[in-house]
């Protein structure tokens, strides 16, 4: 089984400046996901891959052990651009350049460093034993719920709840869940199916059962650096 390790990192952000490689308690944000990359990878077939545009990027990168080849087009690199694109094509580099199919592609989000190896492990294998499955993304248990407290406008200009259901509490309505944005990981099928979208009809999700979210705004940088410096994780990094 050979697996696909993809690291996406554009160098044009422009909600936090650098932030790929701004240094986050005394290491480049992406060496977090970097090394989490290479402790799953340990005693796997595995190709860790790096997908940037930026010169910067790649020799930061190259210095926490991570060198590429691989050269981001640059109508891939705008804001415009979706990952699953991007996606495609550096799996099409990597298997040219080695003659190599891959049986899976993990997709590690540079800025939601909040995950393990053995999360990454554990959805792993919650996909491989489900044979009808394409892919499946991390989640965690969302704050608010579309049944109980979550509202939007109607076609006459009032507010109603977003989805339907008598629930006089939340907690007695359907469990639903945030995109933390951590980890994607896809079965060859999925790219070979040419499928648009990460969110299908055959799509499985992974419960993070730990702190876990991604870099949105500055204060979220400010907010990961404190819980790191602290030590104030309800999980060992």
């Amino acid at each position: 089984m050979n697996i696909l390790i993809t690291i996406c990192a554009r160098g044009g952000s422009k909600g936090i400046p650098g932030k790929n490689i701004r240094t986050m308690a005394g290491k480049p944000l992406i060496g977090y996901t970097i090394e989490t990359a290479r402790k799953f990878a340990k005693g796997r077939n595995c190709v860790i891959s790096l997908s940037t545009d930026s010169e910067d990027i790649i020799a930061i990168a190259a210095a926490e052990g991570l060198p590429t080849s691989y050269r981001r087009p640059s109508e891939l690199a705008t804001d415009a651009a979706g990952k699953l694109p991007v996606l495609y094509d550096v799996l099409a580099y990597e298997e040219q350049t080695r003659q190599l199919e891959f049986d899976y592609i993990i997709d590690l989000d540079v800025t939601a460093p909040f995950r393990t190896d053995g999360d990454i492990k554990q959805a792993f294998d919650l996909l491989d034993a489900n044979q009808e499955a394409l892919n499946l993304f991390s989640v965690s248990p969302a704050h608010r719920n579309p049944y109980f407290n979550m509202v939007e406008e109607n076609n006459t200009g009032f507010f109603e709840l977003c989805k339907k259901g008598n629930f006089l509490t939340r907690q007695s309505a359907p469990k639903v869940y945030d995109l933390n944005a951590s980890f994607y990981i896809y079965k060859k099928k999925f790219f070979k199916d040419k499928i648009p979208a990460v969110i299908t009809d055959k799509s499985l999700v992974y419960v993070v059962p730990h702190m876990c979210f991604d870099l949105d705004h500055p204060i979220d940088f400010e907010f990961m650096e404190y819980l790191l410096i602290n030590k104030k994780l309800d999980f060992l990094l």
